[in-house]
C-alpha cells in the first residue's frame, strides 16, 4: 500500500510541476502571442489544473481512509493490550525524557 501512496505522490508532484510550467510559459507568451493562442494555452492550463486538483483529491482521500484505519487499528490494540499499551508509553517517556534531559555539545 505504500508503494501505492509514493506513485501517487510522485505522479501528483509531477502534475503540479506541469502546471507551473504552463503557466510560466501562458505568461511568458501573453504579451506577444494573439487571442486564439493566448486562449488554446489557458485551457492547458486548466485542464492541467484540475487534473492535478482531482489527484490531490484521491491522494488525500486515501491519506484519510488510511489513517482512519490505523487510528481504528491502534485503538483495538490498546483494548486488547492495555498492559502491554501502558509499558510502551512509559518506556518511550523514559527514553524522550532522557533525550531531553541530556546535555548538548
Amino acid at each position: 500500500m505504500s508503494s501505492n501512496v509514493d506513485s501517487a505522490t510522485t505522479q501528483l508532484l509531477e502534475d503540479f510541476d506541469k502546471v507551473v510550467k504552463d503557466s510560466e510559459a501562458l505568461l511568458r507568451s501573453l504579451a506577444n502571442v494573439s487571442g486564439e493562442k493566448a486562449v488554446a494555452l489557458r485551457d492547458t492550463v486548466e485542464t492541467n489544473l484540475n487534473i492535478a486538483k482531482a489527484r490531490l483529491a484521491d491522494l488525500h482521500g486515501t491519506a484519510r481512509q488510511k489513517a482512519s484505519y490505523a487510528a481504528k487499528e491502534a485503538d483495538a490494540y490498546v483494548h486488547e493490550n492495555p498492559w502491554t499499551s501502558v509499558a510502551v508509553a512509559a518506556a518511550l517517556g523514559v527514553i524522550i525524557g532522557l533525550v531531553i534531559s541530556t546535555p548538548r555539545r
